[in-house]
């Protein structure tokens, strides 16, 4: 059986830390704000597909260093070369670079382990999307997003977020903010529902680890059950909805977990899921 050594990863092009069953990826390029380049997108995009193969690693937390969370693509290391691409009419070249950028994305949406973006600072482009693809973000009052594809002659549909933005924040406000490419501010954020709540800068990386404690130690099986029916469901019906989430709970009361969950209520003794 496949599996992957989380303890032993060791990154190239950002910074990576295992604390017990949570996982923290850093984008480490403060002095620039941590944008991202070829060579980034397509670390990431592994990362998230071997997380499917870690049995010790129960939540991931995405965040970046230096007050910001991340620019975007680097205009140096991406933007030219793609220019470049495009002056050269390499259609094929500029098509595998966003088929690479999307796989990211979808990576993350099917690694089992929930994501919890901690977003501070300039969150903006790729970033936005990184942060969109994330299950649950916490901002701070600093944080400033923008899908500013458009900004450099680019459709809004980018990554996915004509699929997943309208989706967290309602239509109207994705098709504002995917046109324009203007900043979300944080107030915005929160009560649009982008993010799950803003605390201040000094917090975020404390109420980020508190949150993935409290998932790592729910029941493992299960969440990663949450997180396939939240993705599978979009485009189905509400019948079919149904029988799917039947399904879904039928299988995980197979699990020890749920037997277990049982067995402390009638005993009134402490709960600790086994994660399994």
């Amino acid at each position: 059986m496949r599996t992957f050594d989380a303890v032993s990863y060791q990154p190239t092009h950002f910074s990576w830390e295992v604390d017990g069953k949570i996982a923290t990826i850093t984008l480490n390029r403060p002095e620039r704000k941590n944008p991202l380049t070829f060579d980034s997108y397509g670390e990431l995009r592994d990362l998230f597909h071997n997380l499917r193969y870690s049995k010790g690693i129960k939540v991931v937390v995405i965040r970046g260093a230096g007050g910001n969370f991340c620019s975007g693509g680097d205009v140096h290391e991406i933007i030219g070369p793609l220019v470049r691409m495009q002056e050269a009419g390499d259609m094929q070249g500029l098509l595998e670079f966003t088929r690479m950028t999307g796989d990211t994305v979808v990576e993350m949406r099917q690694c089992p382990q929930p994501i919890i973006a901690a977003v501070d600072g300039i969150c903006a482009g790729a970033g936005a999307i990184l942060a969109m693809a994330s299950d649950i973000r916490i901002g701070t009052p600093d944080t400033k997003t923008a899908f500013l594809f458009t900004r450099v002659g680019l459709a809004g549909a980018d990554m996915g977020a004509c699929n997943i933005l309208p989706r967290i924040i309602g239509a109207g406000r994705a098709s504002e903010l995917l046109y324009t490419g203007r900043v979300m501010t944080a107030d915005e954020g929160s009560n649009w529902g982008f993010y799950n709540c803003v605390v201040s800068p000094d917090a975020l990386q404390q109420t980020a680890h508190q949150l993935a404690q409290d998932l790592a130690a729910g029941p493992t099986f299960a969440h990663a059950m949450t997180k396939k029916c939240l993705q599978q469901e979009w485009s189905m019906g509400i019948a079919e909805a149904i029988e799917a989430e039947a399904q879904a709970q039928a299988i995980c009361m197979q699990t020890k977990d749920f037997g277990l969950a049982y067995r402390s209520f009638v005993s009134k003794s402490g709960l600790v899921f086994g994660g399994n």
